[in-house]
């Protein structure tokens, strides 16, 4: 039985590329720190773990990118 390992070096190097893609995609987080929600979300984090309370203030923003920067503050502040 042969192998043809040219097909085995192309799938090979087409997953390393999609892997490396993927990576770099979700490293590229926005910048929300001069977002209101954002800070918003920080400070309630913050006094959610000051005060050991599990994330009760759901907030529901009219525009995905505030909720987004929301939630993304808030757990920056629960983990500060």
């Amino acid at each position: 039985m042969k192998i043809d390992f040219r097909h085995f070096a192309g799938a090979l190097a087409l997953a390393a590329g999609l892997a490396i893609g993927a990576g770099t995609a979700l490293a590229q987080d926005p910048d929300y720190s001069k977002n209101k929600t954002y800070q918003q979300g920080v400070r309630e984090g913050k006094d959610d773990k000051v005060k050991s309370k599990d994330h009760s203030k759901k907030h529901h923003f009219k525009k995905d990118e505030d909720q987004k920067a929301y939630e993304a503050g808030y757990q920056e502040g629960r983990n500060k």
